[in-house]
Parts: C-alpha cells; structure tokens; sequence
C-alpha cells in the first residue's frame, strides 16, 4: 500500500498503472466506513500478490486530486488501468463484492504468472540461452493455455531450431482459431511450407526446377509461390519476400491475395519481440520489417 500525493501522483497510480491495475482509494481519517474497507483492501493487496497495486490517497489532504476524480463521498475507489479510470465503487464493500470487483480487472494468477515466464524467456533468448528460452515458454504455456503470445513464441523458437515435431504438438490446440487470429496463421503458413518442402526428394533441386519454369514464363506465378514456400521453409525471409513481390507486381489478387498474405505472414515471423523501454518512449522498429512493409506498401498502393 502507497500513500499518493499530488507530488507522487503521476508515478505511482498513471506510470504504474501502465503496467499494472492500480486501485485508488480515497479516504479520510475521520471515516468510519474507510477504517472498515481500508483492511480489506489491504489484505486483499497481500493476498493478490502483485496482481494488482493499492495506493490510498487523503481526500482532506489532497483535495485537488479528489476533485479532478470528482470524488462527492468516501470511501470511494477507482481502478486505474493503462494510465485510465475504468471503472469504481463507492462505499464500504465486503470482502467478498471486493474481491469480485478486482477479478473483472487483474489478471489471474495463472495469467500473471505465465506473463512473467514469457518476460524471463525472452530475455534468456536475448542472452543467447536458447535451452532456458524454451523451458520457460513452455511453462508459459502449460501455466496458461489460452495465452496466445507465450505460444507463438514457443511455437516461432521451435520452428527456428528445427524442432518441427514438437511446434506442431505445441501448436495443435491452437491450429483450429489459427484463421482469424493473424499470428497464429502466420504459424500455420510457416509449418505448411515446411511440410512442402518435406515433399521434394532434394530441396536443391526443386529450387532449380521452380527458376527453370520462371526464366521460361516470368508470369509462372505457382512455380514463383512454390520458391517462395520453399525460401520460408528456410528461414530464407528476405528471399521469399522478394519473390512474392514478382508475383504482387505482375497480379496483386493472384490465387485469391495468397502472396500478399504470405507476405504478411513473414513480417509477423520476423518481427522481433519489442524490448522493453522507458515508458513515453516507442521501441525501435526492426529495419528489416521498416524496409519490406514499406516495399509491399508500395507495390500494393501503386
């Protein structure tokens, strides 16, 4: 529990609340229904375990920061989340109308705990520790299943270390909502690529056959798409793309827009995960990602 003044306001309840739902209690010494709902918050904090942050701001004292809240009685309290109040309560609460108001707004502890392995993961992969990076997306994802992020990341890492069995038992339960949610589709393009290529006796040849077919009808659009599901499958980013632009310039709407969503799909591929920044400022955009949005860009809109 932090006590909150004009002084510290923008810090500890607008800053943190970006990362963190923050409960704004507005108090008084001389309120009986306050003294009441005050343990109750405060135990509920403990219990809740960094779930959520509780602040107590004196409404006496800080008049002017109740007033911009529009605070008419006390206790009332506010949630504040992503540096907004959404939503409140007046009045002493039980424990147990408490403690459903904060379930509609922190996040469970499943959730939260996963969150934080997803963080470790990433920074583990940034120090170059791959077996860590793994160990830690997995128990994201065992902890919570329905975190999609922690899961195209461990599915993503999986692929980039060839493990193609496992990404697939990984991404398994996912592969039926994998059509409207556009990462995970970018998963499931990737895979089929892979298992494409599976197909061909020698990959090299194949890559032979598809720039013979090409030089021989520079509008072969289904030897263009094969080379580019081929140069996927190879993690070969910037070629693949390259050859779905041939295919954008010449028929932007080729097989029902199929190379600009592949297009697409790569770039979700490639981006990497956005370190994390103070907060105001904006994450540095990867110049790979910059230079091929700009160029699909510019040959869609032309």
């Amino acid at each position: 529990m932090t006590d909150v003044t004009v002084a510290n306001f923008e810090a500890e309840v607008v800053e943190a609340s970006l990362q963190t739902p923050v409960l704004v209690d507005f108090w008084a010494p001389w309120c009986g229904p306050c003294k009441s709902l005050g343990p109750v918050l405060e135990k509920l904090e403990a219990e809740y375990a960094g779930r959520f942050k509780l602040v107590k701001i004196n409404s006496d004292d800080e008049q002017e920061l109740a007033g911009a809240f529009g605070i008419r009685s006390i206790p009332t309290c506010v949630m504040m989340v992503g540096g907004k109040p959404v939503d409140g309560f007046m009045g002493a609460q039980s424990e147990g109308q408490v403690r459903a108001f904060l379930d509609k707004h922190v996040p469970a502890a499943n959730e939260l705990e996963a969150e934080l392995e997803e963080e470790a993961a990433l920074e583990a992969l940034a120090d170059g520790d791959i077996e860590a990076a793994l160990a830690k997306l997995q128990h994201a994802v065992d902890t919570d299943p329905d975190n999609d992020d922690a899961r195209f990341d461990l599915v993503k890492l999986l692929l980039q270390q060839g493990l193609d069995d496992e990404a697939k038992v990984v991404f398994a339960p996912v592969i039926a909502k994998s059509a409207g949610v556009r990462r995970l589709d970018a998963l499931n393009q990737w895979i089929k690529a892979i298992d494409s290529v599976a197909a061909y006796a020698d990959a090299e040849s194949a890559e032979a056959e598809f720039h013979s077919k090409i030089a021989a009808n520079r509008r072969d659009f289904d030897a263009r798409f094969a080379l580019a599901r081929l140069r996927m499958a190879q993690q070969r980013w910037t070629d693949a793309m390259d050859e779905l632009l041939e295919i954008l310039m010449r028929d932007k709407a080729w097989s029902s827009d199929q190379a600009r969503k592949t297009y697409v799909a790569i770039l979700d591929l490639i981006e990497p995960p956005k370190p994390k920044v103070a907060d105001g400022q904006i994450p540095p955009e990867d110049p790979t990602v910059v230079t091929y949005r700009r160029r699909l860009s510019s040959v869609v809109l032309s």
